[in-house]
């Protein structure tokens, strides 16, 4: 590709403009940045839109989970994204995470550890904060729901062991998949969370609920319980 560095969209070689290089060559052609650009629609009176999204990921060290980290006061400190721009970046981001989770909701039945992670990534994965979340499963290991139980800070957050055990009796849940995040990156557990795993695995037990594994991510890894022999 020619350098653009001073020139608008409008100039390049038709060729390498977003929008006619996605229909010619398919949005499989298009990097990152450019994607971005179709988003936003425009840069500023000396950056194009490619340009400014190259400055966009570049504050996400050009990594989209980094950048879905960011939140409308991060991205609107950059000069050139305001406000819908910013709103029209975490929406895209926001509908990425969708895919995957509907991907994984059609499949319905849970087979191993990694298909946990692979629906809760992209609820908790990058968040600044921890969550802690529970799946309900039949059976047949099929979904019956997924909850999101407790929020708190960065480094914790309060589980109720009551609750969590009401939830499964009312939808009438065979075994639960505990999961949660660590805002750190650290995937390791802490003593506070073998304490709530043993909590809810003895609790469980009475009412004939199996604790299945307890899954703990880390941006892009994960821990599980079950399969480390944990449980």
């Amino acid at each position: 590709m020619e350098d653009y560095t001073n020139l608008t969209i409008k100039e390049w070689a038709v060729e390498d403009r977003p929008r006619e290089k996605l229909l010619k060559k398919g949005v499989q052609s298009l990097s990152d940045a450019e994607i971005i650009a179709l988003l936003i629609g425009s840069g500023t009176k000396n950056e194009s839109a490619v340009e400014l999204s190259k400055k966009v990921l570049k504050s996400a060290n050009n990594n989209l989970n980094e950048l879905g980290k960011l939140d409308i006061t991060d991205l609107t400190k950059m000069k050139g994204i305001g406000e819908a721009k910013a709103i029209t970046i975490q929406a895209a981001l926001e509908l990425g995470r969708r895919r995957k989770i509907s991907d994984i909701l059609n499949k319905k039945k849970i087979t191993q550890s990694k298909d946990v992670f692979e629906l809760f990534q992209p609820i908790i994965g990058d968040l600044p904060h921890e969550e802690f979340w529970i799946l309900l499963l039949n059976r047949s290991n099929k979904i019956i729901e997924r909850i999101k139980v407790s929020q708190g800070g960065v480094s914790g957050t309060v589980i109720d062991v009551k609750i969590i055990l009401k939830q499964a009796l009312e939808k009438l849940a065979s075994s639960i998949i505990l999961c949660h995040n660590h805002p750190s990156g650290n995937k390791n557990p802490s003593k506070a969370d073998d304490t709530i795993t043993n909590k809810l695995k003895n609790g469980s037990q009475f009412m004939d609920i199996q604790v299945l594994d307890h899954i703990i991510i880390a941006d892009t890894e994960y821990f599980s319980y079950a399969d480390e022999g944990k449980l």
